[in-house]
């Protein structure tokens, strides 16, 4: 006898984007207004920070205030970082601080404390995390094991952060191969909403020519682009959602309010469409 729902399976993959993919927090929120858990969640680079914390337990309004906490009092979050400073010289070469790469797990550490679950056994909704192998040239898709690892693993940013070694893999930031992971949901779900948070480069007011370090971003952005619209000819999401957050810069984390604030439309468009399909379904 064929099951019988009265709602459809829905998967949630979250995409990278750094400081951008603080809209992720009003998908989450809609979702959850509506009364829907994802049945499957995936995750990429902060995508993943995201999905792995609504996967352990915590809802919209659970992530709002953790993120506002974390980042909306730019002094609050200097403190946090001048805190766990190295104490000595040397340290600055060695452990979790070598110049120039950051340890992922200890930013988590500092600004998502026990925001996961132990394992990815221990989630209440199953959960994929990508990251890149860099020695592999391949996507590495995370399931099972140390859930935290695997989350630092997806948001290590080249020549920001430390690459995590699982498995014997070297995996850094998911986005490199995977920035939008639709296909890392689980085949039997039967809608899939994508939030894609890469976005487009966006000019500077008065300057015909991006900088140097606006031109990488927007290089990755628009190579990022790309592999997900590759990505979406695969797996086409029945709802994908774009913030309005072209604007933000990637790293502009202590922004946190106004990205709530930009995003917060998202939640009528996540109703909208998604309801407009689980009705028709």
């Amino acid at each position: 006898m064929q099951e019988l729902r009265t709602l459809p399976r829905v998967g949630l993959a979250l995409g990278g984007g750094g400081a951008r993919g603080i809209a992720h927090v009003a998908v989450i929120e809609a979702l959850d207004e509506m009364g829907i858990v994802p049945t499957a969640l995936a995750g990429t680079s902060i995508g993943a920070i995201y999905a792995a914390a609504r996967a352990s337990g915590l809802d919209g309004a659970s992530l709002r205030a953790r993120t506002l906490e974390s980042f909306g009092d730019r002094s609050a979050a200097f403190a946090k970082l001048w805190n766990r400073r190295p104490k000595k010289f040397g340290d600055l070469f060695s452990g979790s601080w070598s110049l120039g790469q950051l340890s992922p797990e200890t930013v988590l550490d500092i600004f998502v404390p026990e925001a996961f679950a132990a394992t990815f056994a221990d989630c209440s909704i199953p959960l994929a995390v990508v990251a890149t192998d860099f020695w592999g040239g391949r996507e590495a898709v995370l399931s099972s094991g140390d859930l935290r690892r695997a989350v630092a693993a997806s948001i290590a940013l080249p020549s920001i952060f430390k690459s995590v070694v699982i498995d014997g893999r070297v995996l850094m930031d998911g986005g490199v191969m995977n920035p939008v992971p639709v296909d890392a949901l689980p085949v039997d779900v039967d809608l899939v909403v994508a939030v894609d948070v890469v976005s487009y480069p966006e000019p500077d007011e008065g300057k015909a020519l991006p900088g140097a370090l606006q031109a990488v971003i927007g290089a990755t952005q628009l190579m990022q682009q790309q592999i997900a619209a590759y990505k979406f000819e695969t797996r086409r999401p029945d709802v994908l959602i774009r913030p309005p957050v072209n604007d933000v810069h990637v790293l502009d984390f202590l922004g946190a309010e106004k990205i709530l604030a930009a995003a917060e439309p998202v939640k009528d468009e996540v109703k909208r469409k998604l309801g407009r399909l689980i009705e028709a379904w």
